[in-house]
């Protein structure tokens, strides 16, 4: 579904991405790990058209979407959770889901998907007319992963869902990702929490100063002495 072929990137005169290769099959979940600035979320932009590709391919459903625009590339089907939210606090929950429904597609089903929603994230219909910026850290976390789903998009790009959240609100939003996956949603997901990715995720890709360091199957890295020796001192520091 999503294919990364040889990609290189640069912010400025600065590269921060060497020949990356790595795909996404449909309806699967793949990690992307690393430590800081390894250049994790650098990658998920360049996905989306906000880092231009300098040299390489991106293909999403065989389409090569280095020369879209952002906007285009959401209407090829694609949606992105960034880090941070991202959230009109100002605007209700509502309005912040009706916002994510802009495709022509996407608005003549906004009543549909919003019910399904509503099912995913009851506590969101429980707020729906509350101000987005007086909600909790997770439910924050929960209004921007579903206003990525209002799109009607079948791929999800999520960039660091766990960072700032309690643990047990940690554990309340990776079983949402897992369950958004078994309904037949592709994920490609960058997380620091990487016991926890690795539990959810089918496969994985270890990056390392922007360059793929290995993959592999998600159980397999996480049984791998070293991978876990990594893992915790990523943890630690």
């Amino acid at each position: 579904m999503l294919k990364i072929e040889a990609v290189d990137a640069y912010y400025g005169d600065l590269q921060v991405l060497w020949g990356i290769c790595l795909d996404v099959g449909e309806s699967e979940l793949v990690a992307l790990i690393g430590s800081n600035g390894s250049g994790k979320s650098t990658l998920l932009r360049v996905v989306m058209g906000l880092v231009r590709v300098a040299s390489g391919e991106v293909y999403f459903k065989e389409r090569c979407l280095n020369e879209l625009k952002p906007h285009e590339i959401v209407a090829e089907g694609l949606s992105m959770v960034p880090e941070g939210r991202r959230l009109f606090p100002k605007m209700t929950v509502l309005g912040n889901l009706e916002m994510g429904a802009f495709l022509p597609e996407a608005r003549r089903g906004r009543t549909e998907t919003l019910e399904w929603i509503y099912g995913i994230f009851p506590i969101l219909k429980e707020r729906s007319h509350q101000a987005a910026g007086s909600l909790s850290g997770g439910e924050q976390q929960m209004l921007a992963i579903a206003r990525a789903l209002m799109s009607r998009n079948r791929f999800l790009l999520l960039d660091e869902m766990s960072l700032g959240l309690a643990p047990l609100l940690v554990q309340q939003i990776f079983r949402v990702i897992a369950e958004i996956n078994r309904q037949g949603i592709g994920v490609l997901m960058v997380e620091q929490n990487v016991p926890m990715t690795l539990r959810i995720a089918q496969r994985a890709y270890i990056i390392e100063i922007g360059r793929v360091a290995g993959h592999g199957k998600a159980k397999d890295l996480l049984g791998d002495p070293r991978v876990r020796e990594a893992f915790l001192g990523m943890e630690k520091g």
